[in-house]
């Protein structure tokens, strides 16, 4: 985000906290936020599950109209003690770079599991974007599942920020861990060869050992056929895995590789199914 882009974020944010707190939460919080000093936000950040309670976030019709157009939608599933933690954090002073970046990487160095997910999920409201770069790719190796599902599903920042290499990380933890991939923010625009071709290997390797293989992986590798992952695609619909074989199907429809959709004409039903414009990626 760019400042003015956080700025109403955080406002936006800040509404929707004190309307789900009690009035004096919602003076405590303030008290935090309009210091903005480091160590008091820190000290908050721990404490705020004890004095909003974690119940989901509740939403008036204005809330949701005004986080829909922010793009910022998602935050309609959280608690509040993770959106409350979140707006702690975005309130930080953006002008002195170092001591924001000491005062929440400390938070991060210390962090259980429910704090690592509110500072995963804070990401996109931190100024100074690219320095939590390395924090964010480092926290993909992280075996939690809520804390990967905090930076993989509904969060812009890694397709915003991180290199290549981190996100197909990213991407490929996502399938080993059975993530829900549709939330994955930036999917398509991130696509790329070298993902397109590890994932290949990874279906390859799934096949081999009995297993299906996730329908979604196959609108990365759309782009990005050519002879060695057409061999891969054959393969794949042999199985006679209807769900599997529509798949691969729709990802051929979408290349530019015409040998590849000269053989997937050679399947009746695969045929059929492309022409009848139903089969979209939205149906797996």
């Amino acid at each position: 985000m760019i400042d003015d882009d956080i700025i109403a974020a955080h406002q936006a944010l800040g509404s929707i906290v004190k309307s789900n707190v009690s009035a004096e939460c919602q003076n405590w919080l303030e008290g935090v936020v309009q210091s903005s000093d480091p160590a008091k936000v820190s000290q908050a950040f721990v404490m705020v599950p004890r004095k909003t309670g974690k119940l989901p976030v509740q939403l008036s019709d204005g809330q949701k109209v005004l986080i829909n157009a922010l793009g910022l939608g998602y935050v309609a599933k959280w608690t509040i003690d993770r959106l409350s933690r979140v707006w702690l954090l975005s309130a930080l002073n953006k002008e002195d770079k170092d001591r924001l970046y000491a005062t929440i990487d400390r938070l991060f160095l210390s962090a259980e599991m429910n704090e690592a997910v509110a500072l995963y999920s804070a990401l996109p409201f931190l100024p100074h974007p690219e320095i939590w770069v390395k924090r964010c790719a480092e926290g993909i190796r992280s075996n939690i599942g809520s804390v990967l599902e905090a930076i993989m599903e509904n969060n812009p920042y890694p397709s915003a920020y991180l290199d290549e290499a981190a996100w197909n990380q990213l991407v490929l933890k996502a399938f080993f861990t059975e993530k829900d991939i549709k939330l994955i923010i930036g999917l398509d625009e991130r696509a790329n060869l070298a993902l397109a071709l590890t994932l290949t290997d990874y279906a390859k390797e799934r096949w081999a050992a009995g297993r299906d293989v996730n329908p979604q992986l196959w609108r990365l590798v759309a782009k990005f056929i050519n002879a060695e992952i057409f061999e891969a695609l054959k393969t794949g619909l042999q199985r006679y895995n209807q769900t599997e074989q529509r798949a691969i199907a729709l990802a051929i429809a979408h290349s530019d590789d015409q040998p590849a959709k000269d053989y997937i004409y050679t399947f009746p039903e695969l045929k059929i199914a492309l022409a009848d414009g139903q089969l979209n990626w939205d149906s797996f």
